[in-house]
C-alpha cells in the first residue's frame, strides 16, 4: 500500500515537472517569436545606409546645379557647412520627427530605443536625436574642415598637436568601427558605433509576412529569351536575298507588260531596288540592274534569276 501511494506521488510529481518544462518551453517559443519578428535583416539595415548615401548625393547635386550659372568655385569656401546645413534639414524631417531615416522609411523600418527595457516599440528621446545628429552629421563636417581648417590657423605647435591628437581619434574610430561591423556581421545589430554608443537599434514598422514566390516574371523572362535565343540560331540559316527575290517576283507584272516596260522604261531604273540604276550591268536579259544590287544578290544566291523575267545569269 505504501509502495503505491510512493508510485502515485512520484508519477503526479513527473506529471507536474513535464507540465512547468512545456510551459517555459512555450513562452520561450513566444518571445522568441516575438523579438524575431522585429528582426531587421543585415541586407536591409545596410541597404538603407546606401539609400541614404545616395539621397545626400542627389540633394547636393541639385542644390549645386541652381548656382552652375554663377562664379565659378562660389560654393568651394562654403562647401562643408553647407553640406551640414542640408544633412541637419533633411535629419530634422526624418530622424527626429519619425525616428527613422529616409532609406529606413522606404524599406519599413525605424530606429528603437533599447536603453528602455520591454517588448513595446519605443521611439528615440530628445536627447538621442541630438546625439545622433552630432554624431553623423557633425563627424562628415569635421572630416571635410579640419584639413582646410589647420592650415588656415599657421603651423603653431599647439595646432600640431590637436591635428595628432585628431588624427589619433580618428584612427582609433576607424578601428571601432571595424570591431563593431564585425560584431554586427555576427550578432545582426548595431551595424555603426553610433547605433551602438546611443543604444539604438533597426526594427520593422509593421510585422513581416512569409513572402509568396511570384514565377510570373521569371517565366516570362525565359520565354522571352529562350525566343531570341531560337531567332538567333534560325536567322543566319534564311537567304534573305534570295526570299526577297522571289517574293518580288511574285508580285510581278506579266511579261506582256515586261515586254513593254523593255521598250519604254526598262533601261531607266533598276530591276532589284527599282531605282536610276548606279554603274548598271546586265545578266543576259534586257533589264538593267545597279553593280550592287546584282551583285550582292549573286554572292548571296548561286540560282539568281532575274526578279522581272525569271532569266537565269549568264
Amino acid at each position: 500500500m505504501l509502495q503505491k501511494v510512493t508510485e502515485n506521488k512520484f508519477a503526479y510529481r513527473r506529471q507536474e515537472i513535464c507540465s512547468v518544462v512545456m510551459l517555459k518551453a512555450q513562452a520561450g517559443t513566444r518571445t522568441g517569436s516575438e523579438s524575431s519578428s522585429h528582426r531587421v535583416l543585415r541586407i536591409s539595415q545596410l541597404d538603407a545606409f546606401e539609400l541614404d548615401d545616395a539621397l545626400e548625393q542627389l540633394v547636393w547635386s541639385q542644390f549645386a546645379r541652381c548656382f552652375q550659372h554663377f562664379k565659378p568655385g562660389l560654393l568651394t569656401r562654403v562647401e562643408p557647412e553647407l553640406k551640414a546645413l542640408l544633412q541637419l534639414l533633411v535629419w530634422r524631417f526624418t530622424v527626429y520627427s519619425g525616428s527613422a531615416t529616409v532609406g529606413q522609411m522606404l524599406l519599413n523600418i525605424r530606429y528603437h530605443n533599447t536603453l528602455i527595457a520591454g517588448q513595446k516599440y519605443r521611439s528615440l528621446s530628445r536627447k538621442q536625436k541630438l546625439w545622433f545628429a552630432l554624431l553623423t552629421v557633425g563627424e562628415k563636417w569635421l572630416k571635410e574642415r579640419s584639413h582646410s581648417l589647420f592650415l588656415s590657423l599657421g603651423a603653431h605647435s599647439g595646432f600640431r598637436k590637436a591635428l595628432q591628437a585628431l588624427a589619433l581619434v580618428s584612427s582609433v574610430g576607424k578601428v571601432a568601427s571595424l570591431l563593431n561591423f564585425m560584431l554586427f556581421l555576427q550578432s545582426g545589430t548595431f551595424p555603426t558605433l553610433t547605433e551602438r554608443m546611443l543604444g539604438v537599434r533597426p526594427v520593422f514598422v509593421r510585422d513581416q509576412s512569409a513572402r509568396e514566390i511570384n514565377f510570373h516574371y521569371m517565366n516570362r523572362e525565359m520565354l522571352w529569351h529562350g525566343f531570341a535565343e531560337f531567332l538567333i540560331f534560325l536567322l543566319p540559316l534564311i537567304n534573305v536575298w534570295k526570299l526577297k527575290t522571289r517574293v518580288s517576283a511574285l508580285f510581278s507584272v506579266s511579261g506582256h507588260s515586261h515586254g513593254k516596260s523593255r521598250k519604254s522604261g526598262g533601261h531607266s531604273e533598276c530591276g532589284i531596288c527599282s531605282e536610276w540604276p548606279v554603274m548598271p550591268h546586265s545578266i543576259g536579259c534586257g533589264h538593267i540592274f545597279c553593280y550592287y544590287c546584282v551583285k550582292s544578290h549573286a554572292a548571296a544566291d548561286i540560282f539568281f534569276t532575274c526578279p522581272k523575267c525569271g532569266a537565269e545569269t549568264v
